[in-house]
């Protein structure tokens, strides 16, 4: 008799427990609220630059949506992917972010296995189903930090130290320096990686032994050490990424700020009311999404006046000055 009561409690607690079970599945699956979110970043989140932005805006998400929020660094390849997103999911991550542009084509390679989970990555041509991608137009801030550079620099000499070549921020600091002074000579070199301090540095003192006196350092890691060599040589550079005028208020002229933590929040805004769609969504000077920094107190007063004029201009029309 006791067996018996037993084996039906037992049956009342499995039924219990898959209808349980299929609840919770079913409000997973259908309601396309956020649940956890998760991101990957392809170095650290401790290197004061895109690293950490992105960081910060995982925690704005987590104090908005009330949400638990994991992130893994050093993910770099495909297996890593693999293997991250997997343990995302298995503690209720439904909205995972890949902090790079090398996480676009991994996501739509595993986004088929995961058809209840939105992937979102930075400044890519992949995109799915459920993998948007969130894009800046960095040429137009490259442009407006080139013009900076074009007007105070003294020698004529100006100097790119970037990361890869495909980084749009590169041709339009080009065409800002040469559009502000036809003379200037923009020296470009490359990096290849984001965060070799060693070779940016050497790099560094290459372009300052031919003269240049303005640097544009476009590295998550490096753009710092690049500035602070820069102050203590009483040069100048144009900060990358964030405001970086609190290494040297004087030495940086101004610096081209992607803010990627609100694109962080306006994602997870788009998500829980299901609006985020599989897409290429590309963000501005009009959407607050890039501005520059402060400007330096060495730039004179008109001439700072005249670039936020036509900072103004560009929201308005989105034409750049030389176009």
């Amino acid at each position: 008799m006791e067996c018996s009561r037993l084996k039906k409690l037992y049956v009342i607690f499995l039924a219990t427990a898959c209808l349980l079970i299929i609840t919770v599945c079913n409000m997973y699956t259908k309601t396309g609220q956020i649940q956890n979110v998760g991101m990957l970043v392809e170095d650290s989140i401790h290197d004061q630059a895109w690293g950490h932005k992105g960081y910060k805006g995982l925690q704005s998400i987590e104090k908005k949506f009330d949400v638990h929020v994991f992130y893994e660094e050093g993910v770099k390849t495909q297996q890593q992917v693999a293997e991250v997103v997997d343990k995302f999911v298995n503690n209720g991550v439904n909205l995972i972010f890949g902090h790079s542009n090398i996480y676009g084509k991994y996501f739509v390679n595993i986004a088929k296995s995961y058809p209840n989970v939105q992937f979102v990555y930075f400044n890519g041509g992949y995109h799915a189903k459920n993998v948007t991608s969130l894009n800046f137009n960095s040429h137009a801030m490259g442009f407006f930090g080139g013009m900076i550079a074009g007007k105070m620099t003294d020698s004529n000499q100006v100097g790119i130290i970037a990361a890869y070549e495909w980084q749009p921020e590169i041709e339009g600091f080009y065409e800002g320096a040469k559009y502000q002074n036809p003379d200037v000579t923009v020296h470009i070199d490359y990096v290849k990686d984001w965060s070799d301090e060693n070779t940016a540095l050497i790099m560094y003192k290459k372009m300052k032994d031919m003269g240049v006196d303005v640097f544009y350092p476009t590295g998550d890691s490096y753009s710092k050490e690049v500035i602070k060599q820069a102050s203590e040589d009483d040069l100048y550079a144009v900060g990358y990424v964030t405001d970086q005028s609190n290494i040297d208020e004087e030495t940086v002229l101004t610096s081209t700020v992607q803010h990627v933590d609100r694109l962080y929040t306006l994602a997870a805004e788009k998500f829980n009311s299901d609006k985020l769609k599989g897409d290429i969504l590309v963000f501005d000077f009009q959407d607050d999404a890039i501005t520059l920094g402060p400007f330096s107190s060495d730039i004179p007063k008109d001439y700072v006046e005249k670039v936020e004029n036509m900072i103004k201009e560009y929201k308005k029309t989105a034409i750049l000055p030389n176009e």
